[in-house]
């Protein structure tokens, strides 16, 4: 026999329509939704779904991870084959952000010869990395 609506009333303490309310919440809070159905809706057909607010992290797909290691490792591996001049300067400059003027106090050559080494040293990255591109394609 099943217990009709008041008996379960009477046994939680409640009258009719805090059942009512709660049974109404419940029925909502487990409802199932499309991700799909508008959430906000304007005349000008403007409308924003429940998909719309959830944000997409391309960068935590596992294949993009993989991705960017293996290039950070290309790339680690490159600069670790630069002789030390040019390795140095390409460490002060974007580690440290250290001017070419400041490099060049560090390396006691020319603010010139630094600007020349980091051309180098970019220009042998950009020709280590384009290898790699080509034996990958």
């Amino acid at each position: 026999m099943k217990a009709t609506d008041q008996e379960i009333a009477d046994e939680l303490g409640w009258d009719l329509p805090t059942l009512y309310t709660n049974l109404n919440k419940v029925h909502h809070a487990t409802n199932p939704i499309s991700l799909g159905d508008p959430i906000y809706n304007n005349d000008d057909n403007d409308k924003l779904t429940i998909i719309d607010t959830i944000e997409d992290n391309p960068s935590l797909n596992p294949d993009v991870l993989v991705e960017k290691e293996a290039v950070k490792n290309l790339i680690v591996n490159a600069i670790n084959e630069l002789p030390d001049k040019e390795k140095k300067v390409l460490v002060l400059y974007y580690y440290e952000e250290l001017t070419l003027k400041e490099i060049g106090e560090v390396l006691d050559v020319t603010e010139s010869r630094v600007s020349q080494l980091h051309t180098k040293a970019v220009m042998r990255l950009r020709g280590k990395l384009a290898e790699v591109k080509e034996s990958i394609y």
